[in-house]
């Protein structure tokens, strides 16, 4: 337990911003600062000032950072001598992943991965329900959008573009939206979420939108909209294909909901492993 936060605090106290801290460690904003606070409280002593504009060490801050500096220097130097000596990974991986985007994109990685690591097994459960972790016994779990508050670690692997999007044909019949608002004049195919998200004035919005058509299929509702029967909003993966093609075509881009993230879950017990380590740092690589 006295490690924990200690790699966040060193991270912020350099970078003099918990947001730049969170970018190159790769993980949530929140869970930096729930990491220092806790270390914090676990010290009993205040590391920064924070105000609006700036984060900068107390006096006790400099001091703990010094000692801390060294030590995760010493830690770096053992990590790379242990993986020069297991330089190939083994052992057993259990991971979880959504059911589309583990089939599309996280399982012919993973087998790219067991491709060049032979004594590595991978066990692989694919499903939308987000399992626990420590409960079932999972190493790992890719997750996509917002994170859940957890205790996890998360490393960000990558992201995925949402695009609302209609047939040509479709457009010809019953014209071309310019407006979030003109949504609720089209036939909308709509997943297991009433609302679509989009960005106006600088601010994230939700919109209520409504059609006679209902899937909690993302290629069902592809192949609708293919068909002309209505307008859909979809992650890349789904639709940049046929968009590519011109089968489909991109609408409200001024409107278009920011980039959602795409992460590796798994247990603060699991971070020095190198057979987890290397195979998201892997998955990360081929991702971003």
């Amino acid at each position: 337990m006295k490690w924990d936060g200690v790699s966040e605090f060193v991270f912020v106290a350099e970078n003099e911003s918990f947001t730049l801290a969170s970018k190159k460690m790769a993980i949530s904003t929140a869970q930096v600062s729930r990491q220092i606070s806790a270390l914090e409280k676990r010290l009993n002593t205040k590391l920064f000032y924070r105000t609006t504009r700036k984060v900068s060490l107390t006096e006790e801050g400099r001091v703990f950072y010094q000692h801390c500096r060294s030590v995760l220097d010493g830690l770096d130097a053992a990590e790379r001598a242990i993986t020069n000596l297991q330089s190939k990974p083994h052992g057993k991986i259990k991971l979880t992943a959504p059911v589309t985007y583990g089939e599309q994109q996280i399982l012919p990685l993973v087998n790219n991965f067991i491709s060049q690591y032979e004594d590595v097994e991978v066990s692989a459960y694919l499903s939308n329900r987000q399992v626990d972790l420590l409960e079932d016994g999972y190493d790992l779990a890719i997750r996509l959008g917002k994170l859940s508050d957890s205790s996890m670690i998360a490393k960000k692997l990558g992201k995925r573009t949402i695009y609302v999007c209609a047939s040509p044909c479709y457009l010809e019949k019953y014209g071309m939206p310019h407006s979030i608002s003109e949504l609720s004049h089209h036939s909308c195919l709509l997943g297991t979420n009433d609302y679509w998200h989009f960005k106006e004035s600088g601010r994230e919005k939700s919109v209520r939108v409504t059609g006679k058509l209902r899937y909690n299929n993302g290629y069902g509702l592809t192949d609708a909209a293919l068909k002309d029967l209505g307008v859909v909003q979809l992650p890349d993966y789904y639709v940049q294909p046929y968009i590519k093609s011109g089968e489909l075509v991109p609408l409200l881009e001024n409107y278009r909901a920011p980039d959602e993230g795409i992460w590796a879950l798994y247990p603060q017990n699991r971070h020095l492993s190198p057979k987890i380590r290397m195979l998201v740092d892997y998955l990360a690589e081929q991702l971003l």
